[in-house]
């Protein structure tokens, strides 16, 4: 009877992976979903390219925005208040994405303050979540950190997927009904983080600050490995869909779905690995692997003649990169134990910066090589390049524990 009380007030942490889930997979509506609206933005309220541009700029400085200010306030205001809020800006910001843009006199203002809103959660989900789940009792926090980033994977593709379908069926004209169906995923999860046990991964006023870790030349070198990882990923994603409709001829629609699509389910598909077999695996081994794996990738998509095996590397690369992100953050938790939230802030930010620079490295390239999109590939090429050299250097100091 003793045993069966204790059990009953044991908290349930598997609430708290479960509200994390429905978090990476918002944060993924909030990332995939208005892209897919660019061009009926363009048409139905008369904005320009250039300003539509803008949205997806936004979206991301927001982003960087949120991650500064998590390094610095989220461990006084607290986690669950903060974790809840991003929830509620996610839910509120895609029903503004909906109605602002008609309530307002200028229509641009009313889809950038639905974007800057949702962005607002998207960040804070992006820099909780995962000290989240690393303070929860978990074994293998690895496998369930990998695991974890997945559900962002299966969100891009259900996120696509989904909305592809509803247009199909329902016409484009029905976007704002969607956006608030979208919604409805952040506003259920709402009481999931208001309910579920949440635990800290440090005490209060012990965890190192920002000037601390930048002291460490590990970290400089986590941030690093993240801003190549970020740009690594979105630069392939984020042209993925071009390239099969340049190299290919295919339509927007199937390019959406063999680019971008594909990209993210091999990529979710090696978290999902690691997350399952990780405790049998090498951890720095497998990302050396990746790393590898990504670099054939990059010269595949540039140097290949043949567009199809061309559209394979563009593909294989969402694999390569998938444990890159969630592998560092497990590799900095572990030499980093106190840490804390500013760690988790710092390597989000460092990634996010990656995700920035690098689509628009390749797509600057592209252009001035003549729309010539191989062009853009191989210059994208540095980052995986970078990406390999860090992980060598981190295996090196891991081996030698050089901090």
């Amino acid at each position: 009877m003793e045993f069966k009380e204790a059990e009953n007030i044991m908290p349930n942490y598997r609430k708290t992976k479960t509200a994390c889930y429905l978090g990476f997979i918002t944060q993924a509506i909030a990332a995939n979903f208005a892209p897919l609206l660019f061009l009926k933005f363009h048409y139905d309220y008369n904005i320009s390219l250039g300003n539509i541009a803008l949205i997806s700029t936004c979206f991301f400085f927001t982003q960087l925005l949120v991650d500064l200010f998590c390094a610095k306030f989220v461990d006084r205001i607290g986690y669950r208040v903060c974790i809840v809020s991003s929830q509620a800006c996610a839910a509120a910001g895609l029903v503004g994405l909906a109605f602002l843009p008609d309530l307002l006199p200028n229509p641009f203002m009313g889809i950038l303050g639905g974007v800057i809103l949702y962005a607002v959660g998207s960040g804070l989900i992006e820099v909780l979540c995962s000290p989240i789940v690393e303070a929860c009792p978990f074994e293998n926090k690895e496998a369930t950190m990998s695991l974890l980033h997945s559900f962002y994977c299966w969100g891009s593709v259900g996120t696509i997927l989904v909305s592809t379908l509803f247009f199909l069926v329902f016409g484009m004209d029905s976007w704002k009904c969607l956006a608030v169906l979208w919604a409805l995923i952040p506003a259920v999860n709402i009481y999931n983080f208001a309910a579920c046990p949440i635990e800290h991964l440090v005490e209060d006023g012990v965890g190192m600050g920002i000037r601390e870790l930048f002291r460490k030349p590990l970290f400089w070198l986590a941030v690093c490995l993240m801003v190549c990882s970020g740009a690594s990923e979105l630069s392939m994603a984020q042209w993925a869909s071009a390239y099969a409709e340049a190299a290919l001829g295919l339509s927007k629609t199937v390019g959406d779905l063999a680019g971008p699509c594909m990209f993210a389910v091999t990529m979710g598909i090696s978290r999902v690995i690691f997350g399952k077999y990780g405790g049998k695996m090498d951890l720095m081994k497998f990302m050396t692997g990746s790393g590898i794996l990504c670099v054939a990738c990059y010269l595949l998509a540039s140097l290949s003649s043949n567009p199809l095996l061309g559209l394979v590397g563009c593909i294989a690369c969402g694999f390569s990169v998938g444990i890159m992100w969630p592998g560092t953050i497990s590799i900095s938790s572990e030499r980093f134990p106190m840490g804390g939230t500013a760690m988790f802030a710092l390597l989000a930010m460092a990634g996010d910066l990656g995700g920035s620079i690098g689509p628009g490295i390749v797509g600057r390239m592209t252009q001035y090589a003549g729309d010539d999109i191989r062009v853009g590939m191989s210059v994208g090429l540095v980052f995986p390049i970078v990406l390999l050299l860090m992980l060598f250097i981190l295996g090196r100091t891991k081996k030698t524990n050089a901090c």
